[in-house]
């Protein structure tokens, strides 16, 4: 059965498996705009910034255009910690980033599923404190995306 997964795994284009684990957030206004209100959400949720990385300036400094992109790094030590506790392999994935960029006219939130990305380092599912971080981090990138109604 392993060999046929297998098998049908690899007829997928290459990144159809990278993609499937990644949310698409569409959002508000403009990338800075994007990111300084998941910025906000995360302080005003408790959480730590520990980066926010504007990859269109860097390319700028090389003389390179680049789309409008920034990358946010972020956590919050009581959300972390216990998977981190249970499995230090965890550090690896951990802190959570949320990519914002422009593609097409549109600013995007961009971030990787919380489950898959720590199963990735063989995190098991249902760790304490691993729904706890699903939810926040959805819950900051719809706040961030600020699409209410005006």
């Amino acid at each position: 059965m392993r060999r046929l997964i297998a098998a049908a795994l690899a007829l997928l284009p290459l990144g159809a498996l990278a993609d499937e684990n990644l949310n698409w957030v569409k959002a508000k206004g403009t990338v800075p705009e994007a990111m300084d209100r998941l910025e906000a959400a995360v302080e005003e949720a408790g959480g730590t910034i520990f980066a926010r990385i504007d990859h269109a300036a860097a390319a700028q400094e090389l003389g390179v255009e680049l789309t409008d992109a920034q990358l946010l790094i972020f956590g919050n030590p009581k959300l972390g910690t216990p998977v981190m506790k249970d499995n230090m392999r965890a550090g690896l994935v951990l802190p959570l980033r949320v990519l914002a960029f422009k593609d097409e006219g549109e600013t995007w939130l961009l971030y990787q599923e919380v489950v898959p990305m720590l199963d990735s380092v063989n995190v098991d599912e249902g760790v304490d404190g691993q729904e706890e971080i699903v939810d926040a981090l959805r819950a900051l990138t719809e706040k961030a995306a600020d699409l209410s109604p005006e």
